[in-house]
């Protein structure tokens, strides 16, 4: 059976983030594959120009030509909008199961939370938002991002790892009535693999309603929300028990069928 899982990581974010979650998948015999999206390897206070006009549609090319050079279709863990691009890659058949952390919204799922708006409200309010880099501020970090996390250290230790992410993108993920390439647009029938999506019960940047509305879209996704947990499901207090539910799930996967090669241009949903 194979046991490769890639893991997608999310906005301002970098493969770092994954680093107890690896450690933890590693030790029960799965190989770890976590690459960085297309100009996240930029220092965390110099963004390239071209990061602020990137796609949601350049991190999925991205991640299917990676995916297509493996030989067996692996497992895709995406956290916040590492999430959505997970939802992207299962609508196109490029994933055996997939499980969704705290996922970023596709279109047709309302998700202006009061709590939403205000963590990404500065961000806007800068000219041409839409096609320049952007990075939370601290206090909209500790806000939005860490407003579980009880370890300081830590969290500002995370914080400080926290890359610029593409104006591009935050207007495909939070206005896809404006876009007209429809990025963020899944096809929920086209999601025919086992899904796992887990929410978390203080989240602030994917609020429990959001992550129930997402799994409700897909027939046979299992869904798990974690009520004392906030967005960082990825190194809060609390962190193991969510890997290890994940873990667990995973673990119980029916064997790699032989028709789970890798297809290294899956076809569009």
């Amino acid at each position: 059976m194979d046991r490769t899982i890639v893991m997608i990581h999310g906005m301002w974010g970098t493969p770092h983030v994954w680093r107890h979650w690896r450690g933890l998948l590693e030790a029960r015999g799965w190989q770890v594959l976590a690459p960085a999206l297309r100009h996240h390897d930029a220092p965390p206070l110099k963004p390239p120009a071209a990061l602020g006009a990137v796609s949601l549609l350049d991190y999925l090319a991205d991640l299917q030509a990676e995916l297509g050079r493996l030989p067996h279709k692996p497992v895709i863990i995406g956290h916040s909008m590492g999430g959505l691009l997970t939802q992207m890659l299962a609508a196109r058949q490029a994933c055996r199961a997939a499980v969704l952390l705290c996922p970023a919204p596709p279109a047709g799922v309302f998700a202006l939370h009061p709590t939403v708006v205000r963590a990404f409200l500065r961000i806007q309010f800068r000219r041409g938002w839409w096609k320049r880099p952007h990075r939370a501020s601290y206090k909209e970090a500790m806000y939005g991002t860490f407003n579980t996390c009880t370890d300081r250290l830590e969290c500002d230790r995370e914080y400080g790892h926290f890359v610029h992410e593409a104006g591009r993108v935050l207007l495909e993920i939070g206005y896809p009535f404006l876009d007209r390439r429809h990025a963020a647009r899944v096809d929920p029938a086209a999601v025919t693999c086992p899904l796992l999506v887990i929410g978390a019960g203080e989240d602030r940047l994917t609020p429990p309603s959001v992550v129930r509305k997402i799994a409700r879209r897909y027939a046979g996704a299992e869904h798990r929300e974690f009520a004392d947990q906030g967005h960082w499901v990825l190194g809060q207090p609390g962190w193991r028990e969510v890997a290890t539910y994940a873990a667990d799930w995973l673990d119980r996967l029916p064997p790699a069928s032989a028709d789970s090669v890798a297809d290294g241009d899956p076809a569009d949903a």
